[in-house]
């Protein structure tokens, strides 16, 4: 499968182009590369793009070990390691299986069929490019898209869909709506670095998959007043100063400086659908093979969390990571064919 004197006029005919350089389309180039496959990542930001983006303090909810790909150990003195750990860990992987990733650059389509796809990608100064892969990874996660509360005044630059850091709110009216592990960091950080902070649930407590040493923590501050909650409850309108709670007990204006929505994320649905990906169920399982992972799309393998549609509470790095050897046989199969 692996060989050079393929060519386009545009460059070389790769065997298999991963789009997504998260830890599990690492995994997947690192798999196919290993089985001597030609392999090149696209990625719309940089490596482990969605990793960079979690909160800059944030540890893991897992040991390093659950982490490793590639065969590569994760040396971490911590039982848990931390987001900027995980960060040096999958950029040294990278660089020592030297993978071929072209950060930055957007896939905008992708035509051709089964063993001659051409991949159309921009690059942050909108100068496209064609690339030519006989197979296709999918592996895009679903970070990059927020599920939106489809209120007034959601478009403020007050209104955050992602947290960072406690630090530039200190002293402020902070809202931050959910009730689940985001939720409930942000909240605590929030209060501990000095910021006023209500939380909205619409769920009558803390969501229950909320980390064993995480609940009790938000739950006991909420109990001495230090955190204010309101459940069964959503924000339905966000104004410059205020915010509008519908509760049990009719609206409620809150004076407020900054909300953070962390109401979940979900995949590129739209994008899926655009390279003919089908999907069943009221939770969009996307169609594919769950022994090989290729989608009802030949040459189209589908790997991480996209693999459960919106239940992206399934699958993490701990479990995507082996896609990417599921994927590695599947084509050494049909090479053999």
């Amino acid at each position: 499968m692996n060989d050079p004197s393929l060519t386009s006029a545009e460059g070389e005919i790769y065997d298999l182009l991963v789009i997504g350089a998260g830890p599990t389309g690492l995994a997947c180039a690192i798999e196919a590369q290993k089985a001597g496959l030609r392999v090149i990542l696209v990625d719309k930001g940089c490596v482990c793009n969605s990793l960079f983006h979690y909160p800059a303090h944030m540890t893991f909810f897992t040991t390093p070990e659950l982490l490793e790909i590639g065969d590569i150990p994760f040396p971490s003195p911590n039982p848990k390691p931390s987001r900027n750990e995980a960060l040096q860990y999958y950029r040294l992987v990278a660089a020592h299986y030297k993978l071929d990733i072209r950060q930055y650059h957007t896939v905008h389509g992708v035509e051709g069929a089964d063993g001659a796809f051409i991949v159309h990608t921009e690059d942050r100064f909108g100068r496209g490019a064609r690339l030519h892969a006989r197979k296709l990874v999918i592996s895009t996660g679903y970070y990059d898209l927020p599920n939106y509360l489809n209120i007034p005044g959601e478009n403020l630059s007050k209104v955050h869909h992602y947290y960072n850091d406690p630090h530039p709110y200190f002293g402020m009216d902070v809202a931050v709506i959910g009730g689940k592990n985001s939720a409930a960091i942000a909240a605590l950080e929030l209060w501990r670095s000095g910021a006023r902070v209500t939380l909205v649930h619409r769920g009558p407590e803390m969501h229950r998959h909320v980390k064993y040493w995480i609940k009790p923590d938000i739950e006991n501050r909420i109990k001495n007043g230090e955190v204010k909650a309101l459940f069964r409850s959503r924000v339905v309108e966000i104004a410059p100063d205020a915010i509008v709670v519908e509760t049990p007990e009719g609206l409620q204006t809150l004076k407020n400086d900054f909300v953070f929505a962390l109401t979940g994320y979900h995949p590129d649905f739209d994008f899926l659908e655009r390279l003919g990906i089908r999907f069943e169920g009221p939770d969009r399982l996307p169609v594919c093979d769950p022994q090989t992972l290729e989608s009802n799309v030949p040459g189209i393998f589908l790997a991480g969390v996209i693999v459960a549609g919106s239940r992206t509470n399934e699958i993490f790095i701990e479990n995507g990571r082996f896609h990417g050897r599921q994927i590695a046989r599947a084509l050494q199969a049909g090479e053999q064919k």
